[in-house]
């Protein structure tokens, strides 16, 4: 297998597990709150990469002072605040409304990489990607036709998803500028151990260092793993890539939650989801130059 080909099926297999997270999360708040089962899976997740690193001897977990500052950056806002944000949101919204917002981090990527990186100029296709996503998500809140003509643009829920989203996107691009090079074990473990340092604070203080359900765990466990596949994608794609091959985490989640949950999509929610394929394949696009090829 190719490294493309190696790519492609990392991020699929993370795509599958970014769908079923949401589902175990709802499924683990029947006799648990937000806050202790992120306090669990962070916990778990740190152990999960760590006996990655382990089984495969992989690379060490000693850092340099360089990197130390960015995976403590990723830990407290990719892990610590947007994760929990997510996880809260999680109990007010439905699973496809946090799903769809949460994929909709390459508008902030690329709006954050032209306005604090100067790395890339935008070209027409992006705008364009840009815009359909925004018309994206604003189906997706609004659910139906009704609500959309009152001017109910969904709820406190679909906007703390939206800001988790953007938490999200800043990890990213610093992920891409610091720490490509360090082993994807190693870039999971610290993402979620600083945050489970804390975590742990919280437990021990409150005396609620227990397991209160399986899901809990299994909610750490996948998405430990699916951390390392997203990291090990991110070196072998494009990030325009990436993106697109994520959008089947959508679907996989609707299917879910309609089998497991029985939350229902209306069809104006099925347009935004629509919307939100086509956006991505015109951010993906480039402009041809003057000397490229038809």
């Amino acid at each position: 297998m190719n490294t493309k080909h190696l790519g492609v099926v990392t991020i699929l297999l993370a795509s599958i597990i970014w769908a079923i997270e949401p589902i175990f999360a709802k499924l683990s708040y029947e006799n648990s709150d937000f806050l202790h089962t992120s306090a669990i899976r962070a916990i778990v997740a740190a152990l999960t990469a760590f006996l990655y690193i382990v089984l495969t001897r992989k690379s060490p977990l000693k850092v340099t002072r360089q990197q130390l500052s960015p995976l403590i950056y990723i830990a407290i806002v990719g892990t610590l605040v947007a994760d929990f944000m997510y996880f809260f949101a999680l109990s007010q919204v439905p699973v496809i409304n946090a799903v769809i917002l949460g994929h909709m981090q390459p508008i902030f990527i690329i709006a954050l990489g032209f306005f604090l990186l100067k790395s890339d100029t935008l070209t027409k296709f992006d705008y364009l990607g840009i815009a359909l996503m925004i018309v994206s998500g604003l189906l997706v809140t609004t659910r139906t036709i009704e609500n959309l003509f009152a001017f109910r643009f969904g709820t406190i829920g679909d906007l703390i998803v939206l800001s988790a989203t953007i938490a999200w996107a800043t990890s990213a691009i610093v992920m891409k500028k610091y720490l490509t090079a360090m082993n994807a074990g190693v870039i999971t473990f610290y993402r979620f151990f600083f945050a489970a340092l804390i975590f742990a604070l919280y437990l021990g203080v409150t005396s609620s260092f227990i397991i209160t359900n399986i899901y809990q765990v299994l909610i750490g466990v996948i998405i430990g793993i699916g951390t390392i596949l997203y990291y090990e994608g991110l070196k072998r794609l494009k990030a325009a890539q990436v993106s697109g091959l994520e959008l089947s985490t959508p679907f996989f989640a609707a299917i879910l939650a309609f089998l497991v949950l029985n939350e229902f999509i209306t069809s104006m929610q099925i347009v935004g989801i629509t919307l939100l394929f086509v956006g991505v394949y015109f951010i993906s696009k480039k402009e041809k130059g003057p000397g490229d090829a038809v």
